[in-house]
């Protein structure tokens, strides 16, 4: 009996376990919590996730509707307070539906990485509402308590405290559900915390039956417990999402990436790992030491097979910024092989509203390719160079997306010599076409 009323308080089961050990290992979300703001990947990058925000809304804003017409015609403060948490309960859906919404534009010139930040703001939002319901309720409890006032229609107050209960119940169910079957964590404990809002509507159904034995002073005094309670929703709120807006992260990030560098070989040590979240996507940069006389193959190689472990161990995760340790090296200005060849010509900086990044000419394992980079860019991105010679003629150059890297378009062959020459960059997608001129020079002493 026990473990099920725990479990239904979502304090049983095993769904926040976290471990690693044996030939395997388990990645949970975390301990349930009541956060309002605080954005869940799994959630706010999913359609279901929206959409079952956008019924829970209207199952609290017809619950809290419904409670406001007792409100009115009762005078209970305790459901008073009870309607005031429901109704910010609901309207929070309303930022955080606006935040994911902005959140999915692609980025810009201006901003770079997008508008996940928004995400910060809303929360902020979030936490500001939830905090004026919480003096709106508390206010009227303790005028309530200094001018007692009579409270009617006892019966009305006590139905309308079980539609609280049973309107919360609902959310709690479906969210519960929802959560289960897209395996988000957020949404799961916000169907727990919905269940425990349920129980609030309860309390103003005992604090009617106090007054109706003859205690009136037990509706205002369940009007501040309910008020309390809120308050207390209002710090956990504000400390995450402060938090989260000053590039705070819990610790769990940062195991989890070590964690993730014990399952690659060659990795011989993390010197620094840092993470930080935009929005609902998580970036993170990492310097590990590796043995020095690896090649440049066999480096990329411990990069790429780093990326896909962190990428399997947080889903979450955008992109991972993966750096050698350098120390006891020399930075080197001589050519870097034998052949003479020196330096490629400077990158050249691509920015506009299909992608941002660098366009360059790199030297890979199979010889010279042009190479765009573009962390930032929309879906279904084609990418073609024009190379424009003095002869007249034009040589072209499709850069294929990787399939190893993310973000990465690069030429199967390489561009001709010599490396000085007029081209244009041209950039296709469903959301429109750009074509950015450019002229690379080779540098100084640089001859074929």
């Amino acid at each position: 009996m026990w473990a099920k009323i725990k479990e239904w308080f979502g304090f049983g089961g095993d769904e926040d376990s976290h471990g690693h050990g044996g030939d395997g290992h388990a990645h949970g979300a975390g301990p349930h919590g009541h956060t309002h703001g605080v954005i869940d990947p799994s959630l706010s990058s999913s359609e279901r996730g929206i959409w079952a925000i956008k019924w829970s809304f209207v199952i609290l804003a017809i619950t809290a509707i419904l409670q406001l017409i007792v409100v009115f015609t009762s005078g209970s403060v305790a459901l008073l307070a009870d309607t005031i948490h429901n109704v910010g309960d609901a309207t929070t859906a309303i930022p955080l539906w606006i935040a994911f919404v902005l959140a999915r534009r692609r980025p810009t010139a201006t901003f770079n990485y997008g508008l996940g930040r928004v995400e910060d703001l809303a929360g902020m939002l979030i936490v500001v509402i939830i905090l004026i319901s919480a003096l709106v309720a508390g206010y009227e409890a303790i005028d309530r308590l200094i001018h007692p006032q009579p409270i009617t229609q006892l019966l009305a107050v006590a139905a309308a405290g079980v539609i609280g209960f049973v309107g919360n119940e609902a959310v709690a169910v479906f969210r519960i559900r929802v959560g289960r079957a897209m395996n988000s964590a957020a949404l799961i404990a916000d169907g727990y915390h919905a269940r425990t809002d349920g129980l609030t509507s309860l309390a103003v159904v005992v604090g009617a039956i106090g007054v109706w034995a003859g205690f009136p002073l037990a509706d205002p005094i369940i009007g501040l417990l309910i008020t309390i309670a809120i308050l207390g929703i209002v710090w956990q709120s504000a400390r995450a999402v402060i938090t989260r807006s000053l590039d705070g992260i819990g610790p769990g990030v940062t195991e989890e990436i070590r964690h993730a560098i014990e399952h690659v070989p060659g990795v011989n040590r993390l010197v620094d790992v840092k993470a930080r979240w935009l929005g609902h996507k998580l970036r993170a940069e990492l310097t590990v030491a590796v043995d020095q006389n690896l090649s440049v193959a066999q480096a990329n190689g411990i990069t790429l097979a780093l990326q896909r472990e962190l990428h399997a161990h947080l889903p979450p995760l955008d992109a991972a910024t993966v750096q050698f340790d350098t120390t006891g090296a020399q930075p080197v200005d001589a050519p870097m092989d034998a052949t003479g060849h020196h330096h490629a010509p400077e990158p050249i900086r691509v920015s506009c509203a299909l992608a941002s990044g660098l366009l360059e000419i790199v030297d890979t394992p199979s010889g010279e390719r042009m190479r765009l980079t573009v962390p930032e860019h929309v879906e279904d991105l084609a990418a073609v160079v024009e190379i424009f010679r003095p002869d007249g003629k034009s040589e072209t150059l499709t850069l294929q997306p990787s399939e190893a890297v993310a973000h990465h378009f690069e030429s199967t062959t390489a561009p001709e010599e010599p490396h000085e020459f007029d081209a244009e960059l041209r950039l296709s997608s469903v959301q429109g076409r750009e074509t950015l001129p450019f002229r690379m020079v080779e540098p100084a002493g640089h001859h074929h």
